[in-house]
């Protein structure tokens, strides 16, 4: 065990067994870059569950055209670039060094899939994403119940394990390393969810933040994935994770969010550095086939971490405040739409597949 790091956040959720009532789902979305294979699992929970299923496709192993061709009762569209979607300008993104950038789209693509579920009247928003499999579609029912109660619902994580490259390698040593929850299975209630998801390593830490009363009940399954496959990875999640893991640290302790001044971050910075080195010292511990790229991605880790301040992190949440204070009124901006391709086109989603006879 280290004592630098908080191995779980379980403590801070509702865990919930599955009520004796069901909820409904008034729609999935999914945020895809995977061939389209990888939306059977969603779209045939759809079926069951009565409810429109939307994939949001970029990337050149998909396509709305190819998700239709595949899966004709899935809504389809191409998600745009930066430069042509139309959501709120956030500070968030402005604040980090272009090195910190991230190049994926996945926050975007949670954020349209929030503003189109209110544009269209669905209250009760499932996010599902590509390589998760829940248990049944009633443990997305039993989590829409609990929305009387709460304002977003979390299926619990089975299967492989959903951490970052750092906490992985903890485990891959010996450490105590719990999951948290995550929008791979996540049920919103838009009325009460006026959160948004910063882009950042773990935007949906960031997202259930702000969310009244979050839960975890039901079962899902998280697909197996090589968390050392490149460096890279590590690097890219190092300032989302210190900044995840340096607010949880506080709630853990019953202490707000607003005490991550700029001398918290300069102790939990410390720590951060200390229990990766904690890590790398256990690496002969670690199976022999994954020492060198664990201590590669850790190094990768090590490095970025040089370069995160405590200046940084305390400018990054100001950001995030104020992002958040533009999102609710953006959502308070917004108006229903009289079709999806109106809702869709009024976020710069204009290449929606409907008749694949024109394609």
């Amino acid at each position: 065990m280290s004592p630098d790091h908080h191995g779980s956040h379980r403590k801070l959720l509702s865990s919930r067994t599955a009520p004796a009532r069901t909820g409904r789902i008034d729609a999935i979305v999914i945020p895809t870059a995977r061939p389209p294979a990888f939306l059977d699992h969603a779209a045939d929970l759809a079926k069951q569950l009565g409810c429109p299923v939307v994939a949001l496709c970029s990337g050149p192993r998909t396509g709305a055209a190819l998700v239709r061709r595949r899966l004709p009762w899935v809504i389809a569209a191409d998600f745009p670039g930066p430069e042509q979607l139309r959501l709120p300008d956030f500070a968030t993104s402005r604040v980090l060094p272009h090195s910190f950038q991230r190049s994926g789209d996945l926050a975007a693509k949670r954020n349209a899939g929030l503003l189109l579920a209110r544009m269209m009247g669905w209250r009760n928003l499932a996010f599902l994403d590509d390589d998760i499999v829940v248990s049944s579609p009633g443990d997305l029912r039993s989590a829409a119940a609990l929305l009387d109660e709460h304002g977003a619902v979390a299926l619990s994580v089975s299967g492989y394990p959903d951490n970052s490259v750092v906490c992985h390698a903890y485990r891959d040593v010996g450490g105590d390393q719990d999951t948290f929850v995550g929008s791979g299975a996540l049920v919103v209630d838009t009325a009460q969810a006026r959160s948004f998801f910063p882009d950042v390593y773990n935007e949906d830490w960031f997202f259930v933040l702000e969310v009244p009363r979050l839960a975890v009940t039901g079962r899902m399954w998280q697909a197996p994935y090589d968390p050392y496959e490149s460096p890279e990875r590590a690097r890219d999640e190092e300032f989302g994770d210190v900044l995840a893991e340096g607010i949880f640290w506080l709630l853990d302790d019953r202490r707000p969010v607003s005490e991550a001044d700029l001398e918290h971050w300069r102790t939990f910075l410390r720590r951060r550095r200390s229990f990766i080195e904690h890590i790398h010292a256990r690496l002969p511990e670690a199976d022999p086939a994954k020492r060198t790229p664990m201590e590669e991605s850790l190094r990768a880790a090590l490095g970025r971490l040089t370069r995160i301040t405590p200046e940084l992190c305390v400018r990054y949440l100001d950001a995030w405040r104020d992002d958040l204070r533009v999102w609710r009124d953006h959502l308070e901006d917004l108006r229903p739409a009289g079709s999806m391709e109106e809702a869709l086109a009024s976020l710069g989603v204009t290449n929606l597949v409907t008749d694949l006879s024109t394609r």
